[in-house]
C-alpha cells in the first residue's frame, strides 16, 4: 500500500518528466544526468534531494545534493559513511523516521546527518550497470513536508526514470571507454609489431600499457630454453630491484611458474592468500605484492614467458582487466620473439662479417652466373686489386687461370650436394708471374634447399710449395749427409776388418776418419733431436737464471779445436763476470754450437772471432767469420726452417737448414734477438742480444 505525503501542491509529474527529457535528450554523461535529476526533482518537489552513485572501484560515492532553489553541490563520501541498507527494497520507496532508527545506525552516517527527521529513499537497481551493483546507487528526499499527496509509486517511477537515463549514459560511457581501450590496444599492437628493438618494447610496457591497466607495475619473465627457469626483465621491475640479483624463478615456482606450466591466465586479488604465491622476491626487495593478473606469453603453441600486471592502483582486478592484458599478450609475445630473433640474426651476421673480413684466406661469394657478390680484403690482395671495388664483376675476369674453367667450376660447386669441392690451379698476378692457389668451394643453401650462391676460399700455395721444396731438399740433404759419412765409415771399417792395413800409422789414420765421420753423424742426430724438442716446447719450459761464462768455458775449447784442425784462426774475447740471463743451459749451448759451427763450416780460410760483453743492460755475443758470406737475396729466408742458401749448395757445404731456424726460435722464447750482416766473399757477422737480469 502506497504512503501519502501532504505537500503545498500536487506534483505535476508530466511537467517534471518533460523538463528532464528536455535537459537530457542529448546527454550521455553520467555525472550530468545525476546533477540534472537531483536539481529538477528538488525544484518540482520543493524538497532537498540526494542522489548517490558508487565509483567503478565501489569504494566511494559520488553524491549530488540539490536544494529546492536549484542550487546543487557535488560531494564524495566513503561507502561506509552512508549506510543505505535499511532502504534496500527492490519494489518500492521506503519512508523512514530518524527518531525511530537505532542510534548505531544514525551516528556518523552522513545521509542521516542531513535530515532533521524523515528520509524517503529508494535504491536505483534496474539493469546491471556498474552504478547499480555492489554498493547501490540511491535516490532520497530529505525531510519531505506534510502537504499534498506524493505516492511512493510516483517516487519509484522517478527512480526508474533516473535508472533509464543512467543506464543509457552508462552504456555510452562503456562504449566510449571500450573504443578508447580498443584504439590504445590497436596503437600498442601496431607499435609492438613495428619495432625489432627489445628496449622499445619494454618502454611501451612501462608507459601506455601500465597506464591503461591502472597498475603499479608490469613485469615480463622469459623462459630459459635449457633450464625452464623464468628470468624477469630487470628494467621493468623498478628501483627497489636495482641492488638485488636478477629475479629468477625455478620451473613451476610461484604464480608465474604455475601459469607458464599450465598455460592458463589467473586473476589474484589477494596474493598472500594464494598458496602458489612465492613471497621470496618481496622479502628481498621490500616490494609488497597485493594483487596481480598473470598471463602466459605464447608464440604458436610454445610458451616463451609470462606477463604480470601487479597491484591495481584502486579496487580489484576484473575479468575486463584480464581481457585487456590478454589482448596485448599475443602481440607482446610475438614482438619479444621477433626482437630476440632479430638480435640473434644481427649477432650472427656480425660474427660472420668478422670472420669474413679477418680471415687470411681470400674469400669471395658468387652467384650461379659467376658474378661476385662479396669479397674480403685478402681476396683483393691476392689478385693485387688493392681497394678497388670488385663486387659485380665476373669472377672469370679476375681469376685468369693457367688451366681449367672458372665458370664451369662455379656451376659444379652450386650444383653439388653440399660437399666442399677443391681445385688446384695457377692464376696470373702480373705478366709472366703465376701464383699457385687452392680454391675450396661450397654452395650456400637457400630456404627450400636450392642454391643460387657459392662461397669460395682461395689459398696461396706459394709457402706450402716452398715448404714442400725445402722438405724435399732436406730429405735429399739428409740422405746425402748420411750416405757420405756412412759410406766412408763402412769403407774404412771393412779395410780394417779384412786386415788390408798393415801399417799401424795407416790404421790409426783410418780410425781417425771413422771417428770424425761418426762425430759428424752424431751432430746431425743431435740437431734433429734439438728440433724435435724445440717443436715440443721443451726448451722453453721454466726459464731460470743462467750464467754464460761457464757455458763458454765448456763449449768453446772443442769448437776452437775444430777450427784449428781446419786451419782457421780462432779468437775469443769474453768479458769476465757476465750478468745472468733467463733461459736454460741446454738452449744456450745449442745456440752457441750452431752459430760457431756455421762460422767454421762456411769459412774455407781465414779467422773466426767470438766476442761477449755487456752493454745497456744486455749481454751481447758476436760471432764474426771471414767466410763465403750470404747473398742479399737470401736474407729474408735465412731463419726459415729447412732453408739453405744457393752458395752453400754450390760450395757443397753439408747442412740441414735447421740450425739458424732453431737459434732464432729459441732466442724469441727468452726475449732475445739476433741480427746478421754479411758481404759475399768477405764474411758474416751474427750478433745475439740477451736481456740481462739482476739477482
Amino acid at each position: 500500500m502506497g504512503i501519502s505525503l501532504r505537500l503545498d501542491q500536487a506534483i505535476d509529474m508530466e511537467a517534471l518528466r518533460r523538463d528532464i527529457f528536455t535537459d537530457l535528450q542529448e546527454v550521455f554523461d553520467v555525472h550530468f544526468v545525476c546533477a540534472t535529476f537531483s536539481r529538477r526533482i528538488a525544484e518540482h518537489t520543493g524538497v532537498r534531494i540526494v542522489l548517490m552513485i558508487p565509483d567503478s572501484d565501489e569504494q566511494i560515492y559520488d553524491v549530488w545534493q540539490s536544494e529546492p532553489t536549484g542550487e546543487t553541490a557535488q560531494l564524495r563520501w566513503a561507502v561506509d559513511e552512508a549506510n543505505i541498507d535499511p532502504f534496500f527494497n527492490r519494489e518500492r520507496a521506503i519512508y523512514l523516521d530518524k527518531l525511530e532508527r537505532p542510534a548505531a545506525e544514525i551516528i556518523n552516517n552522513r545521509l542521516w546527518l542531513l535530515a532533521r527527521q524523515f528520509i524517503l529513499g529508494i535504491p536505483l537497481v534496474a539493469g546491471q550497470r556498474p552504478y547499480s551493483i555492489g554498493p547501490m546507487a540511491f535516490l532520497a528526499l530529505i525531510d519531505p513536508p506534510d502537504a499534498t499527496i506524493l505516492s511512493s509509486d510516483q517516487f519509484s517511477e522517478l527512480a526508474h526514470l533516473a535508472t533509464l537515463y543512467l543506464d543509457r549514459a552508462g552504456l555510452r560511457e562503456t562504449v566510449d571507454r571500450r573504443t578508447i581501450e580498443f584504439n590504445v590496444i590497436a596503437d600498442i599492437s601496431h607499435a609492438l609489431s613495428a619495432t625489432l628493438n627489445v628496449q622499445k618494447i619494454y618502454q611501451l610496457l612501462t608507459g601506455p600499457i601500465r597506464q591503461m591497466l591502472n597498475v603499479e607495475t608490469l613485469s615480463v619473465g622469459l623462459i630459459e630454453p635449457v633450464t625452464g627457469d623464468i628470468m624477469f626483465v630487470d628494467q621493468l621491475l623498478g628501483q627497489r630491484f636495482e641492488n638485488i640479483p636478477s629475479v629468477r624463478l625455478k620451473r613451476g615456482q610461484g604464480i608465474a611458474g604455475w601459469v607458464a606450466e599450465h598455460q592458463e591466465a589467473v586473476i589474484i586479488n589477494d596474493a598472500y592468500s594464494d598458496n602458489r604465491f612465492f613471497s621470496g622476491v618481496d622479502r628481498r626487495s621490500g616490494f609488497r605484492t597485493r594483487s596481480m593478473i598473470c598471463i602466459p606469453l605464447k608464440v604458436e603453441a610454445r610458451t616463451i614467458g609470462v606477463a604480470q600486471a601487479i597491484n591495481r592502483i584502486s579496487g580489484n582486478f576484473t575479468d575486463h582487466d584480464l581481457e585487456l592484458l590478454q589482448a596485448l599478450g599475443g602481440p607482446l609475445a610475438a614482438a619479444i620473439e621477433n626482437a630476440n630473433l632479430h638480435a640473434d640474426v644481427l649477432a650472427e651476421k656480425r660474427r660472420i662479417e668478422t670472420i669474413f673480413s679477418s680471415t687470411a684466406e681470400g674469400l669471395v661469394t658468387v652467384n650461379r652466373d659467376g658474378i661476385i657478390t662479396r669479397s674480403n680484403s685478402a681476396f683483393g690482395s691476392l689478385l693485387l686489386a688493392g681497394d678497388n671495388d670488385i663486387v659485380g664483376m665476373p669472377l672469370r675476369e679476375l681469376l685468369r687461370v693457367r688451366s681449367g674453367d672458372v665458370d664451369q667450376y662455379v656451376r659444379q660447386v652450386v650444383q653439388s650436394t653440399g660437399d666442399s669441392i677443391q681445385w688446384v690451379t695457377d692464376i696470373q698476378q702480373k705478366k709472366d708471374q703465376w701464383l699457385p692457389i687452392l680454391v675450396s668451394g661450397a654452395r650456400v643453401g637457400g630456404e627450400f634447399g636450392n642454391a643460387d650462391e657459392a662461397i669460395l676460399a682461395i689459398s696461396d700455395l706459394t709457402q706450402i710449395r716452398e715448404v714442400e721444396r725445402m722438405r724435399d731438399d732436406l730429405f735429399h740433404g739428409i740422405v746425402h749427409e748420411l750416405r757420405t759419412p756412412l759410406a766412408t765409415i763402412l769403407m774404412y771399417a771393412r779395410l780394417l776388418r779384412d786386415g788390408k792395413v798393415q801399417q799401424p800409422a795407416k790404421a790409426e789414420r783410418f780410425l781417425g776418419v771413422i771417428e770424425r765421420e761418426s762425430d759428424r753423424l752424431q751432430r746431425m742426430v743431435r740437431q734433429m733431436l734439438d728440433l724435435a724438442r724445440l717443436e715440443a716446447k721443451e726448451m722453453q719450459h721454466s726459464p731460470v737464471p743462467v750464467r754464460l761464462n761457464p757455458i763458454f768455458d765448456e763449449v768453446l775449447p772443442s769448437l776452437a779445436d775444430r777450427a784449428l784442425q781446419k786451419g782457421l784462426l780462432f779468437q775469443q774475447r769474453i768479458e769476465s763476470g757476465l750478468p745472468p740471463v733467463l733461459g736454460s743451459e741446454d738452449a744456450y749451448i745449442m745456440i752457441l754450437k750452431n752459430l760457431v759451427d756455421n762460422a767454421i763450416k762456411f769459412t774455407p780460410s781465414g779467422s773466426i772471432r767470438l766476442t761477449a760483453w755487456t752493454e745497456e743492460g744486455n749481454v751481447l755475443i758476436e760471432i764474426e767469420d771471414e767466410g763465403i758470406g750470404i747473398p742479399p737475396t737470401a736474407m729474408n729466408n735465412l731463419f726459415k726452417r729447412f732453408y739453405r742458401t744457393e752458395t752453400a749448395v754450390e760450395y757443397g757445404i753439408a747442412g740441414t737448414g735447421l740450425g739458424l731456424y732453431m737459434v732464432k726460435q729459441t732466442l724469441q722464447n727468452y726475449n732475445g734477438k739476433i741480427e746478421v750482416s754479411s758481404q759475399v766473399g768477405k764474411g758474416t757477422t751474427f750478433l745475439v742480444r740477451l736481456p740481462a737480469i739482476r739477482i
